[in-house]
């Protein structure tokens, strides 16, 4: 069976790999929230940054892509993501079905967020711009994730507003 792999955040720019096919999908009672306070890859522990998780909510969609990894690949790129994304337990690796433009549904690796994990967080959009506008981590500032996550979902024509008032908002604060 083949190895899928869900993006909805810094995925869809940077996934790690080189996919053999790349799918729109849509993952159903989850939504994209910048609900994880980053404290390695976009900001540290004295200065979290904020990042996005998939937060589980009933009635919820999540439009993303569906990354189908090489089978000669699938051990490493299994590390190579658990070394990422797991680097501090607030993900749970997750597989969870998703559905394709054309109806398929298919098993896919997903990262969620662990809503009792202490970098969990529920905060109103000005505190996240505040917070993506200053912080910086290991993979650098907090900005460009978030700059860089915003113009793929556009490119694919995912509408977000959040999203968008988030970019106004940091360019606002930063300029």
């Amino acid at each position: 069976m083949a190895m899928w792999v869900f993006g909805y955040g810094s995925l869809l720019w940077n996934p790690g790999f080189e996919p053999v096919e790349r799918r729109r999908a849509v993952l159903r009672d989850y939504h994209r929230s910048f609900c994880m306070l980053s404290i390695h890859h976009r900001g540290s522990e004295a200065d979290p940054g904020l990042v996005l998780a998939l937060d589980e909510t009933k009635g919820a969609t999540c439009t993303g892509v569906a990354f189908r990894v090489p089978e000669a690949e699938e051990a490493d790129v299994l590390a190579t993501l658990r070394e990422r994304e797991l680097i501090s337990s607030a993900y749970l690796e997750k597989t969870l079905d998703l559905t394709l433009e054309n109806g398929e549904i298919i098993a896919a690796l997903a990262y969620v967020i662990n809503r009792d994990h202490v970098q969990y967080c529920q905060f109103d959009l000005e505190k996240q711009a505040q917070i993506i506008a200053h912080a910086t981590g290991g993979r650098g500032p907090n900005t460009e994730y978030l700059l860089n996550t915003a113009a793929h979902l556009t490119q694919m024509g995912i509408r977000d507003p959040d999203m968008d008032w988030l970019v106004a908002r940091v360019k606002a604060l930063t300029e």
